[in-house]
Formats: structure tokens, sequence, C-alpha cells
């Protein structure tokens, strides 16, 4: 009798398991893609140049934008706008003192962060020469 509980146990876990193995796999088969089957274009072409140089400067390799320890975390689009305005910003020294990080609020919209303070509108920025070369990464990046 036991032998007997302990062979329809063992085939009893093995049925689960192979119920289960299909849930397994299909879970690990997240699409966060519109339900269009494409992907959206920042993710058919390599990121800008300035994703680009950001990730191989930090040894990263190339990725599809660049996320450092300690940053706020934006959509990918958000993140490649961010490194070109950090270059736009970097390069040009009346700019040079503003910190620019985005993020996500927990409302999902997105958060500009400059020097520690927080703006949810462009037309918000403390400056309006950033307020134009944030409105020209943004037109470089959709390739305008």
């Amino acid at each position: 009798m036991n032998m007997t509980v302990l062979i329809i146990g063992g085939i009893a876990v093995l049925v689960v398991i192979v119920l289960l193995i299909p849930l397994f796999v299909k879970s690990n088969n997240v699409n966060l893609l519109p339900h269009t089957g494409k992907k959206p274009e920042y993710m058919r072409e390599l990121p800008p140049e300035e994703t680009i140089s950001a990730t191989l400067e930090e040894g990263e390799g190339i990725t599809v934008f660049d996320f450092d320890k300690g940053e706020k975390l934006a959509a990918p689009f958000a993140e490649q706008i961010e490194d070109i305005l950090r270059a736009k910003l970097n390069a040009d020294p009346a700019l040079k003192k503003y910190k620019i990080d985005f993020g996500t609020s927990d409302d999902h919209t997105l958060e500009i962060w400059v020097n520690g303070e927080k703006f949810v509108n462009i037309n918000e920025l403390p400056d309006e020469a950033l307020k134009e070369t944030f409105r020209a990464s943004i037109k470089k990046w959709a390739g305008k």
C-alpha cells in the first residue's frame, strides 16, 4: 500500500510539473511592444551617437540607452534624449553648469531634474538657453 501511494504521488508530481512547463516558458516571453508586432523606431536603429559615446566611454559597449548608477530612470527614448542634451550642455560653457537627469514620476510622466530640482515641463526650466537646447535635443533625436 505504501508503494502504491508513493507511485501515485510521484505520478501526480510529474503531471503538475509537465503542466507548469508551458506556464514558465510563457512567463519568460514578455512583449512590451505595441500589438503591431513592430519595434518602436528607436529600437530599430542604432542609438544616437551621444548614447554610443557615453556607453563606450564607460566601457559598457553599445546599449540602447546610457544608465548610470544613482541616476533616475526614464523611458529608453527619454534617456537617449538626455544623452543628446548632456552632450550639448557639456559643449556649451554657458550651459555646462547644469546637471541634467530624466526620471519617471509615480504617474509615469517625465520628470526633468536640473541641478537636483525637479521640473515637469520644459517651459518651467530656469534658463531660456537651456529650454532651447532641450528642444533642439528632442528635434535631433526625432531626426528633424
